[in-house]
């Protein structure tokens, strides 16, 4: 930016503005990092955040600002740790009403945009999410109009004519981490690729055991994609012909995500491409979409599992890791759908010290009603239909053989009462 775009700038900022600004792979990260490094003059500034691929926020920047999010990703567990993270919690579904009623303040959104696409419009690149409504809402909008970010099909901006100050630049976008799969990884997704059928439709979120699991289904048919968010593994899925989406109930033909948290290679496949569709949270996460997918296959991760199923996918060993996100959404319609499930997959132990499947975990993310399958690498527990004393039995068969039999003594008395 030159000294007439940043003057430009802080003219629109005021003292105490709330801020949202584009998240993980579609963060305006040379606007983000100006305004942080403006945070004495606008004290108290309070920005909400996503997930964050950047260190355009650190701890020390805690000093002027306040900071909270809808749960902990990347970098902003650095702040968690730090104590000066504060937690929203709730469902991804819930984020664009809580914004539109100013629940979560927005009084500047900061945005990413691409350079215009074949209808002559700019785009919003690899992430639609909820920020189409922080736009609609926001006093100010500030953009980058970046011309290395992908044009995606999907809704398009809001708000357009109300962009009170845009810069130009042309920079590689943020990529989401990566991490190879270890052989637990190919353990676990070998497990819960044999729940998968030919003709699902996919909800998956990201990490090397999900990239694992992509890497097992490719003997499969027709699978479709509805999902919260995608990388790169999923390209090679659509390019061989195993992901076709043909067989959806919605959408057909259409791989529909709300985020491409992937790299390079997930966004050239997406640049004005018309069968990968990225949607606001207000469609991908809605109860009425999702109960059109009768075929939906949910999975998803978990810092820990008890013995009845209820899920922990927010807090370890007392300090904030994760979050509800959209796990519960996906969850949910996926136990109801009548040819889909829902699973959560994990690692048995936690880098063999401690086991991730416990008596009772002291945070619950989401209800035991809501899970089908708990997967390891030591196998599938398949809970559809079973009390909870068969329940019990089948979690702890999946747990690392050197935990067993604690397990099994310390959950004696819930054995006993069944419950």
């Amino acid at each position: 930016m030159d000294e007439a775009e940043q003057q430009q700038i802080l003219g629109l900022l005021r003292p105490g503005d709330a801020l949202i600004w584009g998240q993980g792979t579609a963060e305006p990260l040379p606007l983000t990092e100006f305004v942080v490094a403006q945070r004495e003059r606008l004290r108290p500034l309070s920005v909400f955040l996503g997930v964050c691929f950047s260190d355009s926020v650190r701890p020390e920047h805690l000093d002027c600002m306040q900071v909270s999010a809808y749960g902990t990703f990347g970098s902003t567990r650095k702040l968690a740790a730090a104590g000066g993270l504060q937690i929203v919690p709730g469902h991804i579904s819930q984020l664009d009403r809580a914004i539109e009623l100013g629940r979560i303040r927005c009084d500047v959104a900061i945005v990413q945009l691409s350079a215009p696409g074949p209808n002559g419009k700019p785009s919003l690149g690899p992430i639609n999410d909820y920020i189409r409504t922080a736009m609609a809402r926001a006093r100010v909008v500030i953009a980058e109009v970046n011309e290395q970010m992908p044009w995606t099909y999907g809704p398009e901006p809001v708000g357009l004519e109300r962009i009170a100050a845009r810069i130009r630049t042309s920079r590689p976008l943020l990529e989401a981490p990566t991490r190879r799969p270890t052989d637990v990884d190919r353990a676990i997704a070998r497990h819960a690729a044999s729940i998968i059928p030919d003709r699902a439709t996919l909800q998956v979120g990201i990490g090397s055991t999900i990239d694992a699991l992509l890497e097992s289904l490719g003997d499969r048919r027709d699978l479709g994609v509805h999902s919260g968010m995608i990388a790169d593994p999923m390209v090679s899925l659509i390019e061989r012909g195993v992901v076709t989406n043909a067989r959806k109930p919605i959408d057909a033909g259409i791989t529909v995500t709300a985020s491409l948290f992937g790299g390079r290679r997930l966004f050239r496949a997406a640049n004005r491409n018309p069968d990968i569709v990225v949607m606001p949270y207000t469609y991908t996460h809605a109860p009425r979409v999702l109960a059109q997918i009768d075929n939906l296959v949910a999975i998803n991760s978990a810092v820990e599992v008890d013995v009845t199923g209820q899920v922990n996918s927010e807090v370890a060993n007392g300090r904030y890791v994760g979050a509800i996100g959209g796990q519960v959404d996906f969850m949910h319609a996926a136990a109801r759908a009548p040819h889909g499930c829902s699973i959560i997959a994990l690692p048995s132990t936690s880098e063999g010290a401690t086991s991730r499947i416990r008596v009772q975990v002291d945070t619950v993310t989401c209800a035991r009603s809501e899970v089908d399958f708990i997967v390891t690498e030591y196998g599938a527990a398949d809970l559809r239909g079973c009390p909870l004393r068969e329940r019990m039995r089948r979690i702890i068969a999946v747990a690392h053989p050197d935990f067993r039999e604690a397990l099994e003594r310390d959950a004696a008395p819930r054995l006993r009462r069944g419950y």
